[in-house]
């Protein structure tokens, strides 16, 4: 269903201020929180510690049962507790935006930041003066792996420093603004949600605020509704962060699903649109690409049950695989770089990711229950 295709981008709101320099306003962070005592504590220090700490800092706690509230409030910052919330992390962030957008001018900025991440020093800052050009719908981060997990945290560490680097060389071209950090003028907040209530964006969930809460993915719909809005996204160089990563494979998996199959279904909500075609081209790649790991992993089965010889031409092409690993990872050291070598190690990682892919578009395709 196309949602948004019928209106061209270029003749909505936030195209007009393209060129523009906004004037700074305050800053308020926000935080949602499930049982998070564990990292809150290094969250809030991050904040803190910034060269242009946030004017307000209000943790939304999400049901808790731990001591996230009680470790908040001896901090010193404001905690917002939700109210018969049962739509996760878009529903609580939608709660506290209801409220604390009409008290807020059209220069203020909110920091979204999960409770599990901390920020680099100059985060804030660089997003702000990034802000200020008025083309600009929200500023985020690229992110570090934290420390913990085994090998299965080892890869993810290794996967988050490709992407960083791809970023970079992108001069901070982001597909989404991802939900571990970023900033958003008031004004566009706004604007996404007259467009919910005006039908010019998707807003399935009928709840009309900031986050559309039927989607499994509410960063990477958020961004998606910027961008049809007539608004760029824009994650810089130094924009960066720690995030946690998952401790286990079956996290990992339960983690990567939901980020898949969302991906998948806030782009059949937003239907075929200029905006949407280039998400659509990555899916086409990701559907070809387990496609070709199926095939590349049977033709070895049979290759090793009938015997084979190695020929220069696939031995040549393993070498380039391997080179280009191996550099990739070359901000983190010759440990990575040496894990990376040998292909074999990560490829069990590579193949991990491609069937919880398959899994995605096997459950999109036939509209299973969706589990956060």
């Amino acid at each position: 269903m196309t949602t948004t295709g019928t209106t061209p981008p270029t003749a909505l709101r936030g195209a007009s201020t393209r060129g523009t320099v906004r004037p700074a306003g305050p800053l308020v962070a926000l935080l949602p929180a499930h049982d998070e005592e564990a990292s809150l504590g290094a969250a809030l220090d991050s904040l803190r510690d910034q060269t242009r700490p946030p004017d307000r800092i209000v943790v939304v706690a999400d049901n808790c049962t731990d001591r996230t509230v009680e470790i908040a409030r001896a901090r010193g910052v404001e905690v917002h507790e939700t109210v018969g919330n049962s739509h996760k992390k878009a529903g609580a962030l939608n709660q506290v935006l209801d409220l604390l957008l009409p008290t807020l001018g059209d220069h203020a900025q909110v920091l979204v930041m999960d409770a599990d991440c901390t920020l680099d020093r100059e985060f804030l800052a660089v997003a702000r003066a990034n802000l200020r050009e008025g083309g600009l719908g929200g500023c985020g981060g690229t992110f570090r792996g934290g420390p913990g997990g085994g090998l299965v945290g080892t890869f993810q560490r290794n996967e988050y420093a490709r992407y960083e680097r791809d970023v970079r060389r992108l001069r901070g071209k982001a597909l989404v603004l991802t939900g571990t950090a970023s900033v958003f003028p008031v004004s566009v907040l706004r604007d996404v949600v007259a467009a919910r209530r005006d039908g010019r964006l998707p807003d399935r969930s009928g709840a009309g605020s900031v986050y559309d809460l039927r989607v499994l993915t509410e960063d990477n719909e958020l961004s998606l509704a910027l961008l049809h809005l007539g608004y760029d996204i824009l994650a810089p160089a130094a924009c960066t962060l720690e995030t946690e990563v998952m401790p286990t494979w079956r996290d990992l998996a339960d983690q990567r699903l939901r980020w898949k199959r969302g991906a998948i279904e806030n782009l059949v909500d937003y239907g075929w649109t200029p905006v949407t075609r280039r998400y659509w081209g990555r899916q086409l790649l990701s559907f070809l690409g387990v496609l070709a790991t199926l095939l590349y992993v049977g033709s070895l089965v049979a290759a090793i049950g009938i015997g084979f010889a190695i020929q220069p031409f696939w031995l040549a092409l393993t070498g380039v695989f391997a080179l280009e690993r191996v550099v990739t990872v070359r901000s983190r050291g010759v440990r990575q770089m040496a894990l990376a070598a040998p292909v074999v190690i990560e490829f069990v990682f590579d193949i991990f990711l491609q069937a919880v892919q398959a899994r995605a578009f096997a459950q999109a395709f036939l509209g299973t229950e969706r589990k956060w």
